[in-house]
């Protein structure tokens, strides 16, 4: 009687109970598959575009595992080694790959993996430095063959910056996958911009195969004035943007900056296990100057140097971790450039530099662009000697003259930047649409 008067009493809570519980799992996985679909969300789809498409995990083989929340204990996992996400999509297709010496999966080059696995490569495309990257900044680099594979290489340096109707004939798709170090002037962006380009005129699918940017992690600098667009800078970006290679793509894509505002049919095989806070350190040198760490930190300040009279170390065995000049009054540091890899004819060449060595002045991570250097090198040449003697070119690396302006007006750092803040705030309400990752 005890028993089955509890059963009367109870019974309807146990129900209840059941159904909570039920209606809880219900939502914690609806939660949770949400929780992936926005992580995740193609951002052509937000602007109402339908040809631009970030290839998800969704997409993965069954059985692979993944992680929503990218964990900063995992080392990164680059879109090119992700090979189940775009593999099949090359299956019975004719392949062109823009690369060079970074678009590497593991410790074998992205041609030779493609190759192995059976895909029909018809050509390669390489960019600045060439193929190998091997050649000074600003060389011209040749077309050829690739000596390993036997594949045509087609440079887009030069006056071929965008590949041609013709070369483009016997593909059906094409696929980018270069280092890229986050930076307005590095003209690896220039290159993917008229890619993109030329595969929509054209008609062919592009897939950017996404790697980190060790300058992720902030955005500075004036934003790119229209009357300074050049190969140094094609787009109205700060000199740091802040963005993968994968996510600057969308932007230009659903910015409508491609010619005409055209759009390219443009997939994108993210990261895994990577964020914007995420240390990453190169394995293989973008470009025969950015051999370090330290240079590729550097970089976005230092580069400013070379529309100067100052040598950034150019033809020495750290290039861009250093600065000098030979008529900078004695210093504790000096260096002379001489003719070498990467620098054929150096800026100063024979000659004594005395100057600043920056290696052991990066000590944390770089959040800014520090203006001070430029500051002091003009204060040491004083007015006897021409800093900027190379005003259109500065200018077209500022993506302003503002900036030399300023800095023969005698402004100070902190007034600089201020006259930055508005454009930085403006950029960040476009990059926002675009990213990828946190």
């Amino acid at each position: 009687m005890k028993y089955s008067n509890f059963n009367e009493i109870f019974k309807p809570v146990l129900k209840y109970t059941k159904l909570l519980s039920l209606k809880s799992i219900l939502l914690f996985l609806m939660f949770s598959c949400g929780l992936k679909a926005h992580l995740f969300k193609n951002k052509a789809e937000l602007q109402g575009i339908d040809n631009s498409e970030v290839i998800t995990e969704a997409d993965e083989e069954a059985g692979e595992e993944s992680s929503d929340r990218p964990s900063r204990h995992l080392v990164p996992i680059l879109g090119g080694e992700r090979l189940n996400l775009y593999i099949d999509s090359l299956q019975g297709k004719r392949v062109a790959v823009v690369g060079n010496q970074t678009s590497m999966v593991g410790k074998t080059h992205l041609v030779d993996t493609l190759l192995s696995l059976g895909i029909r490569i018809q050509k390669v495309f390489s960019p600045e430095h060439g193929f190998r990257g091997d050649a000074d900044a600003g060389e011209k680099v040749y077309n050829g063959i690739d000596v390993k594979t036997g594949l045509p290489l087609i440079s887009l340096y030069g006056n071929n910056k965008k590949p041609k109707a013709s070369q483009l004939e016997d593909v059906d798709v094409v696929i980018y996958d270069i280092q890229d170090v986050g930076v307005r002037f590095y003209t690896y962006i220039s290159t993917l911009h008229y890619v993109m380009e030329a595969c929509a005129e054209n008609n062919k699918p592009l897939i950017v195969l996404d790697r980190p940017n060790p300058n992720a992690h902030y955005v500075d600098g004036p934003v790119r004035e229209p009357e300074f667009k050049s190969f140094v800078g094609m787009h109205p970006v700060p000199v740091v943007y802040g963005m993968t290679i994968g996510e600057y793509a969308l932007m230009v894509n659903d910015e409508c900056w491609l010619s005409d505002s055209i759009h390219c049919d443009l997939r994108i095989v993210p990261c895994k296990n990577y964020t914007h806070k995420s240390k990453y350190i190169l394995p293989v040198p973008p470009s025969p100057n950015l051999r370090s760490e330290t240079a590729v930190s550097l970089y976005p300040s230092l580069c400013f140097f070379e529309a100067t009279s100052v040598s950034v170390g150019r033809g020495t065995e750290r290039p861009f971790e250093m600065f000098g000049h030979p008529y900078f009054p004695g210093t504790d540091f000096s260096f002379t450039p001489i003719p070498s890899f990467g620098a054929k004819n150096p800026l100063w060449e024979n000659r004594l530099c005395q100057g600043y060595d920056l290696h052991n002045v990066i000590k944390k991570r770089t959040y800014e662009i520090n203006l001070n250097w430029m500051m002091e090198a003009k204060s040491l040449l004083g007015d006897s000697i021409e800093f900027i003697n190379q005003p259109s070119f500065f200018d077209r690396l500022a993506g302003t003259s503002e900036l030399r302006k300023q800095i023969n007006g005698g402004w100070t750092p902190k007034e600089i930047r201020n006259s930055w803040k508005p454009g930085i705030q403006e950029f960040r309400k476009i990059r926002t649409k675009y990213l990828l990752y946190e």
